[in-house]
């Protein structure tokens, strides 16, 4: 009876979670969503307590404290981080889920061992947990520490490194079928070197994949954790790991899939070949092109009198936290019936939605968050596009430079608007590492500074108008 009570429990968070992420497809309603997600899964861990498992020992002073401390834990983490350092966050809980599939892996391995082998269907799927676990883990913490700023890839990658790769992969997988072949004496020293290579391989695999594609890889390495969890559920039989698992290993897969068509390139293109640092100068100025610079006032001047401005926010946005300026400035030129919207590319940012979460928190209304398509339907009758910050997702080569990195890759075609300002802090490229050709189109004035800066400054001139 109570197994049955506990199976629709089950059954209930499972809809709680389909519901969930249902609602987080809108941001009008995906704080609801989040809210009936995270009671779902409060009610099946709270099942999962009482679940009468064959040989559980109940250790619940143990998994009480463990879930105090690593909620204490997450908690606090989560309030402190900043919306820049989201990426950061998301990699590091992708990470620690890897983490745990392996060490479950890992026991029940070395359990079979002592108790005289497993089945071959138990292994495989212990194998499983411990080699894509194994490379969620440490992928995603060498992730993390890229887009933190302390790894660089010249000091982690060399040439031929893709064919090292590949190599290392085949031997990995070599040794975790051989380990499978094992399944009457499961041998802990293969365990361990096979969790050692599923480690080492995570680590080179993220390795020479660069900074324009980490987007793709932080979704990768989320469906890569679903599928551990996934893996996790099927060892100790629980309906709800295995629903939870299949969840989130699908939506990451989704999610890469849309990002790398956002990119127009191939999941293989993105993880054997990082865009190229070659295809422009990163001077002032090329040959005969030089750039032309707008004062706060000229600026201010044509933004009020406008009938339309579309800003475009990118990381630069984000990392001088500048939203809450910008929605001042919105709020500004709305005020003299000024039509403002925002062009939200795919992969602005560091994640996906991430332009979308900042601007949320500066209680920009969701209906002046617009897509590619829409943005782009738009910018041609725009007599102002703002540049905050992006630069790859603005990049005319993308679409008339054959030879260029990017091309092919949908982005904004801010060009079309009547006239274009940029704001950014130097002439550096974007993450793709090639220069871009809109900073020196005739449309287009540059205002050099830093965005949160830039911004209140723009603020204070429109004011005095």
């Amino acid at each position: 009876m109570l197994s049955t009570i506990l199976d629709i429990t089950y059954l209930l968070s499972a809809l709680g979670f389909v519901l969930g992420m249902q609602r987080l497809s809108s941001p009008d309603t995906a704080r609801r969503g989040n809210l009936l997600a995270t009671f779902a899964m409060s009610v099946a861990i709270l099942a999962t307590l009482f679940y009468p498992f064959e040989s559980a020992s109940n250790n619940y002073l143990w998994i009480i404290l463990s879930m105090i401390v690593g909620g204490a834990i997450g908690w606090m983490a989560a309030f402190r981080v900043q919306m820049t350092q989201m990426p950061q966050m998301v990699s590091i809980f992708n990470g620690l889920g890897g983490a745990c599939a392996v060490a479950l892996a890992m026991v029940e391995l070395v359990l079979a061992g002592q108790q005289g082998g497993a089945s071959y269907g138990q292994m495989a799927i212990l194998l499983s947990a411990l080699l894509i676990g194994g490379v969620s883990f440490s992928g995603s913490l060498l992730a993390y520490a890229k887009l933190e700023g302390r790894v660089k890839d010249a000091n982690i990658t060399f040439n031929g490194h893709n064919i090292f790769n590949l190599v290392l992969l085949a031997a990995t997988l070599g040794l975790a079928v051989w380990l499978g072949t094992q399944a009457d004496t499961v041998p802990t020293g293969l365990a361990i070197g096979l969790m050692v290579l599923s480690l080492v391989y995570g680590f080179s695999f993220v390795a020479p994949i660069g900074g324009a594609d980490m987007p793709v890889v932080i979704s990768l390495l989320n469906s890569f954790t679903g599928l551990s969890a996934a893996a996790a559920g099927l060892i100790y039989g629980n309906q709800i790991m295995l629903i939870g698992g299949i969840f989130v290993g699908a939506s990451g897969t989704i999610l890469t899939v849309l990002m790398c068509q956002a990119m127009n390139r191939s999941l293989l293109n993105v993880l054997i070949g990082s865009f190229s640092s070659a295809g422009g100068s990163t001077q002032k100025g090329q040959g005969d092109q030089v750039v032309k610079e707008i004062t706060y006032t000229d600026m201010a001047i044509q933004m009020y009198y406008a009938k339309r401005v579309v800003f475009v926010p990118g990381y630069g946005l984000a990392v001088a936290q500048a939203q809450k300026m910008c929605k001042e400035l919105d709020d500004l030129l709305s005020e003299n019936n000024v039509e403002i919207f925002y062009g939200i590319h795919p992969v602005a940012g560091r994640m996906p939605g991430h332009m979308n979460v900042l601007l949320a928190e500066a209680d920009v209304p969701y209906p002046k968050l617009l897509d590619l398509e829409e943005a782009n339907d738009k910018l041609g009758d725009t007599d102002l596009a703002v540049i905050i910050g992006a630069n790859d997702v603005v990049n005319p080569s993308a679409e008339d430079d054959p030879g260029s990195s990017i091309y092919g890759m949908p982005v904004l075609q801010v060009w079309e608007a009547k006239n274009v300002v940029v704001l950014k802090r130097s002439m550096r490229p974007g993450y793709a590492g090639i220069q871009n050709p809109l900073f020196f189109h005739d449309k287009t004035k540059m205002l050099f500074g830093d965005a949160k800066a830039s911004l209140q400054e723009l603020v204070t001139a429109v004011k005095s108008l």
